[in-house]
């Protein structure tokens, strides 16, 4: 019985890396003293009014314009959020939709609604495709602004996170909480509720002969798959500390700055009503950003569908919100005959967690609802996210 670590963004966050999307976002609109910005999203300029080295949101700048004794003369346009001064030149004007409806949707928390966004957009454009009008270019426009913010990001990242932050750390002090909880199964972890985590007579069987055999041969036998959605380099540290013979890395949506394997940055659910409507549009255009092409670019899928069928296995969630973004691939994993048990790692705050969120939304990717009450560990035998800081370089 082998394992397969769902690792998503959460996991990162645990870490105390700023990879979500508000610290992105956020970063953006930190304006510094200047108070001027001119690149592919936006044209901003307040110089000269004040000094903006405290807007570090978007919001911190709509309070600052709605302040009538520095911007007395400011009028705003809400359709598209622009600001003009009374002499018509512009102090904000977005130059991208794509990222105006990013700034302008009050429900965009996560990476999963930027993608369900642009899915959003995408089958908008579709529907009018259909009804024989020509918006060809509406869809390449959509795709180029959305490559705008997928560029901007992998920017992001690779400055404010990969090169600030030591993936080399040698104190074991940074890793030790997760460390012992993302090794393969194997009777010297000491998991006391192993057996409770599978519902079959057969799996625990199975489970009690495997843990026979390594108290006879006195070393383990089965793997750990660390499913990566993540671009950056954290789940690495685990490799080296585990041990290569024990543990596999897949970075399934690539890396920060690799041109073998680029980020994976779209949309994944197939098994959407609306799809078939989009595939059937005879524009390959519509399909760009969908994640299955993306995967075929290398061997990553491939790779993750030999260790699937090799094996039984138990899927550990940590920190992945599983969303219909990645449903195809996760319907895969959830339903696959070889997966035996879904365990989870929920985040929790106070007296506040969301282990319900994270099974509501692995029941979207099941077609048998039974299968997947059968499978799901309940929330007793499951256990929050650790949580540590990888230091900064």
């Amino acid at each position: 019985m082998n394992r397969l670590f769902i690792i998503g963004n959460g996991f990162d966050l645990a870490h105390g890396l700023p990879t979500s999307y508000n610290h992105f976002i956020n970063d953006y609109w930190t304006l510094g003293i200047d108070g001027r910005k001119n690149d592919d999203l936006i044209q901003l300029d307040i110089s000269g009014h004040i000094d903006t080295s405290g807007i570090e949101s978007f919001k911190d700048l709509q309070i600052l314009f709605a302040n009538k004794r520095f911007f007395p003369n400011l009028r705003m346009k809400p359709d598209d959020l622009s600001y003009r001064y009374s002499d018509g030149s512009i102090a904000l004007y977005f130059k991208n939709e794509f990222f105006r409806l990013i700034m302008q949707r009050q429900n965009i928390e996560n990476w999963v609604d930027i993608e369900n966004l642009y899915y959003t957009l995408l089958k908008e454009i579709a529907i009018k495709e259909t009804r024989r009008r020509k918006y060809s270019k509406d869809i390449k426009t959509l795709n180029k602004e959305f490559d705008i913010v997928k560029d901007l990001l992998e920017k992001y990242l690779k400055e404010k996170v990969l090169d600030f932050y030591d993936f080399e750390g040698k104190e074991s002090m940074y890793w030790s909480g997760f460390y012992n909880v993302m090794k393969p199964i194997s009777i010297f972890n000491n998991e006391h509720s192993l057996f409770k985590e599978f519902n079959s007579t057969k799996d625990i069987l199975d489970l009690e002969e495997l843990l026979k055999i390594e108290r006879s041969n006195g070393q383990p036998i089965s793997t750990a798959y660390y499913l990566n959605f993540n671009y950056t380099p954290t789940t690495i540290k685990y490799l080296e500390l585990i041990g290569e013979e024990d543990v596999t890395c897949n970075h399934i949506h690539g890396k920060v700055t690799d041109f073998e394997y680029p980020i994976v940055f779209g949309f994944g659910d197939e098994m959407d009503d609306d799809y078939k409507k989009t595939e059937n549009i005879d524009d390959n255009e519509y399909l760009r950003n969908f994640k299955s092409f993306q995967y075929l670019q290398n061997s990553k899928y491939d790779e993750l569908l030999s260790f699937i069928n090799r094996n039984k296995y138990q899927i550990i969630i940590m920190g992945h919100s599983c969303g219909l973004s990645d449903r195809v691939l996760l319907n895969n994993l959830f339903e696959h005959e070889n997966c035996k048990s879904i365990k989870i790692f929920y985040h929790q705050k106070g007296d506040v967690d969301n282990y319900t969120e994270i099974i509501q939304n692995i029941s979207r990717h099941f077609n048998d609802k039974a299968l997947m009450r059968k499978k799901i560990v309940n929330k007793t035998l499951c256990k929050p996210l650790p949580q540590t800081e990888i230091p900064k370089k």
